[in-house]
């Protein structure tokens, strides 16, 4: 087989891709080849932290694709915001850092996944962090990744704070700590006033290493295989098609997404479905693309005057926004250095929960489906999202064409107790959203609820609600003896040597918490056991 080689390839260039080729890069012994789909990380709207607004709701940086129609919403189709570029969806993405609970990691190890329990895992999320606060034995100084709280953030954050306290959702420091239930002010991934993506803190600083190759616009067309072993890719860019070969391995790290379609369109997967597509099977595996989980996030709104500390679209909004931008430019600083996502708060919609099972994220912001419907005025928002969901859902291929998006369904709502525990968490925010602390700033409710009005909430949920941008699962990490494992706890794929998938794919279940230090997390350890087996 012709074509460049080098010892290891790794598909896909964004939270755990770029940990991967900076860690097997420091070894100067061997050759890594990092490919991304989309283009280099330079944009503006990247870099400022508050550009989020600007990619979430379109096709910058973004694959934004759709899922199919959704029973359990009434029959809409959702919205999915992936990262295209160089960081992947950290270089999209609202740079909260939030780990997940112990509970989660220990429980991956209880399905027969060893050395993911969180004692072991710990030492990788502390290797990768600089956190700027906390300094103890949760925390690391000095890793690629910045942690740092907010250092312009809304006054109205204070009025979220104190009304989760009066609704007896405790104020704490550190929900990546000792303790997670509690309302804080969100860890974030953003130094200097600009995103910290996974790109700016692995990648960067280390692309002039001889031994690292990157390479953008590049389309993974197909794993090239010979005798059940990954030998390359094949790739497609603009002056046409070329393949790649790999002396050791080839490391899928395309997310929940493209990771399982790469492996479909390779001929490794459920064998019927492959032959629906006239995809020629190299290897069975029935669990590729099954097991589909996502946090399904419901979103409250109230208007505010709009001369209140807050995003908006007014003549004093505007003004203040313009000043902002200025101030950024020369100095990295004010209302552009915003995540949006300020505060937020882990709490259980039941006493007789063992752990939080839901997560707020509060915003200054009017936010209405994911952005994509804008509104004048200004106000404040609130999204509340389930952690640990019971409906599992699929991805599938929609064509043999690898340009082509694939079929996702998440599944949302399927399982009725997800509805109702969503119903309780989002009876408990408007309680939060309507105490006495935000008496003197707070307007209509732009989609009018009853308080307390279960039947209501769970219909504007049907109507409104979905993703929190979580998707996980479709490579599932389990033994042998699990019928939809794809990868073993070395995240070796089953039946395939010398390929491996490394991203929130491999997550047997959804973590109690955003994804991207998770991944991160998953790129660390993986480097490591590949290191260790070289």
């Amino acid at each position: 087989m012709g074509g460049k080689a080098f010892d290891y390839i790794v598909v896909g260039a964004g939270s755990a891709g770029c940990v991967l080729a900076a860690r097997l890069s420091e070894n100067p012994a061997v050759s890594v080849c990092l490919l991304e789909a989309g283009g280099p990380d330079k944009s503006v709207f990247i870099h400022a932290p508050a550009g989020v607004v600007a990619m979430a709701p379109t096709r910058l940086n973004n694959w934004a694709f759709k899922t199919v129609p959704q029973a359990g919403l009434n029959g809409r189709e959702g919205y999915q915001p992936r990262g295209k570029t160089l960081g992947g969806s950290s270089s999209i993405n609202a740079m909260v850092y939030v780990r997940g609970h112990r509970w989660d990691y220990d429980h991956w190890a209880s399905l027969g996944n060893d050395g993911w329990d969180y004692n072991t895992v710990l030492p990788y999320f502390i290797r990768s962090e600089d956190n700027d606060t906390y300094h103890d034995g949760y925390h690391g100084q000095g890793g690629p990744l910045a942690a740092t709280l907010p250092t312009d953030a809304s006054d109205t954050n204070a009025l979220f704070l104190n009304s989760c306290a009066d609704n007896g959702i405790p104020i704490i420091e550190d929900y990546n700590g000792a303790e997670q239930l509690g309302a804080f002010m969100y860890q974030r991934t953003i130094r200097n006033g600009e995103r910290c993506s996974a790109a700016k803190a692995f990648l960067t600083p280390n692309l002039d290493r001889p031994n690292l190759t990157v390479i953008t616009g590049a389309l993974s067309e197909k794993v090239l295989l010979e005798d059940k072993r990954a030998t390359g890719v094949q790739i497609r860019q603009k002056q046409g098609r070329t393949t790649l070969r790999a002396r050791r391995e080839v490391i899928l790290s395309g997310g929940a997404f493209g990771s399982p379609q790469l492996l479909m369109l390779s001929g490794i997967g459920p064998a019927a479905h492959l032959a629906e597509h006239d995809i020629a099977l190299q290897h069975d595996l029935p669990g590729v693309g099954q097991n589909l989980q996502d946090h399904i996030d419901y979103v409250q709104t109230f208007r505010v005057p709009s001369d209140t500390q807050t995003f908006g679209v007014s003549m004093s909004g505007i003004r203040r926004i313009a000043r902002a931008i200025g101030e950024w430019r020369r100095q990295r600083t004010g209302l552009v250095t915003s995540n949006y996502a300020e505060s937020g708060a882990f709490f259980k919609s039941d006493e007789s929960k063992a752990i939080p099972d839901m997560q707020l994220h509060f915003a200054p912001a009017i936010i209405d489906d994911h952005g994509r419907k804008p509104h004048l005025g200004h106000g404040y928002s609130c999204h509340v999202n389930l952690l640990r969901p019971r409906s599992r859902g699929q991805l599938t291929l929609a064509s043999k064409d690898p340009a082509a998006a694939p079929l996702i369904d998440p599944n949302f709502l399927a399982e009725p107790e997800d509805l109702d525990d969503l119903a309780r968490g989002a009876a408990i925010m408007q309680k939060v959203l309507t105490a006495a602390p935000f008496d003197a700033i707070r307007g209509k409710m732009l989609y009018p609820v009853e308080a307390g009005d279960m039947d209501a909430i769970k219909r504007d949920i049907r109507n409104r609600a979905d993703t929190q941008y979580h998707p996980v699962g479709t490579c599932k990490m389990g033994p042998a003896s699990d019928p939809l494992a794809v990868v073993d706890a070395q995240l070796r794929v089953y039946g395939i040597h010398g390929l491996r998938v490394v991203d929130a794919s491999i997550m047997p279940t959804l973590l109690g918490g955003n994804t991207n230090a998770p991944t991160i997390m998953i790129g660390e350890k993986a480097a490591d056991m590949i290191l260790q087996k070289d």
